[in-house]
């Protein structure tokens, strides 16, 4: 995310989800350090999302990771009350969500953000352009612009010419672009993804996530997005956070969570992960000194990875000039540091 996107989009503060016949109660008894299994044991109630905050930057990628159980999925529906939070505020546009109406909350459900979820939804008896359009449908919007609307944004996410199929014409993967397209096509200003690719084949799968690193990049929507995969979060993420039961454990850009990962839990995650792909120029840049004529480096930016970074140094035996969005020298890096780096060695 560039430096000039810092407007917080959605805040959330101090969420708690406790399932059980008297979660005030619990939560007001609840001491810092219980477990969920103690919780569990004790109570009787599942300790679902304990004191989560974070906030989501306007045009970001935000990332909620965690294994089965975690309380990822609980969490995000709590942002728009599918799940109705034990406590804690939930703050969108300025607008606290827990103090909406019903009339309110329907408005912000249909007009300001689209869910899509692992699970396609679509309807088997209509064709992929009303599938497409069924959330302009839901507003009221009169059908031929409903359904020019659903044709754009179906040619958006590659499916231009599949108007008039039914979704058991189509495979998985197109079948979660429909979704996709649906989410689109009401113009949200947040779109909220539930692990959408984990049912796909490994390969379906990459490209999805590639079509919506594609789509962002033309979007710049604010994105929360769930997944149970380190990968996937590493990949899609401007910033993320784990969970690991009910609680959130770390957050970070995938850089620093790779790099600085809290505890075990953690770590074992960013095991496999190829630090190419996430390392930038900033994490292994040095100062520039006397001996350095920047100016007749190649310039590389500071989030450029280590992987983009080989072809740029090869080319030249030279060292690459780091610099910000307005061209101000921020370090230097040389291939020494760069070899370093891939080595997964120190760099200092």
């Amino acid at each position: 995310m560039s430096p000039e996107q810092t407007t917080a989009k959605v805040v959330c503060n101090n969420i708690w989800k406790i399932f059980g016949p008297h979660p005030q109660r619990v939560m007001q008894n609840l001491g810092s350090d219980k477990s969920k299994a103690a919780v569990l044991e004790e109570t009787g109630h599942v300790l679902a999302v304990k004191n989560v905050s974070f906030e989501v930057q306007q045009g970001e990628t935000f990332v909620v990771m965690g294994l089965s159980g975690s309380g990822k999925s609980t969490l995000v529906r709590c942002l728009t009350r599918l799940i109705e939070p034990t406590a804690g505020q939930v703050i969108i546009n300025d607008e606290d969500v827990l103090k909406m109406n019903e009339k309110e909350l329907r408005t912000l459900r249909r007009r300001k953000m689209s869910m899509v979820f692992q699970h396609f939804g679509l309807f088997p008896h209509r064709k992929v352009i009303d599938n497409a359009a069924y959330g302009l449908e839901v507003q009221g919007v009169d059908k031929d612009k409903r359904r020019a609307r659903a044709h754009e944004v179906l040619e958006l996410v590659g499916l231009k010419g599949w108007d008039d199929h039914y979704p058991g014409e189509l495979s998985g993967g197109m079948q979660q672009r429909v979704g996709l397209a649906r989410a689109l096509a009401v113009d949200p200003e947040i779109l909220i993804f539930d692990e959408p690719f984990s049912a796909l084949d490994p390969l379906i799968r990459r490209e999805m996530q590639d079509e919506l690193v594609r789509l962002q990049e033309m979007m710049k929507k604010t994105i929360i997005f769930i997944t149970h995969d380190f990968l996937e979060a590493i990949k899609l993420a401007d910033y993320l956070a784990i969970m690991k039961d009910g609680e959130v454990v770390q957050m970070g850009t995938p850089q620093r969570v790779v790099l600085h990962p809290a505890d075990d839990y953690v770590k074992d995650f960013t095991e496999d992960v190829p630090r190419s792909h996430v390392v930038t120029a900033e994490a292994i840049m040095r100062d520039a000194d006397d001996e350095d004529t920047p100016d007749t480096y190649p310039s590389v930016d500071p989030e450029t990875t280590l992987q983009q970074l080989v072809p740029i140094a090869a080319e030249r035996d030279s060292r690459l000039a780091v610099r910000n969005y307005a061209g101000k020298l921020m370090g230097v890096v040389s291939r020494r540091r760069l070899m370093l780096a891939l080595a997964g060695l120190e760099v200092n």
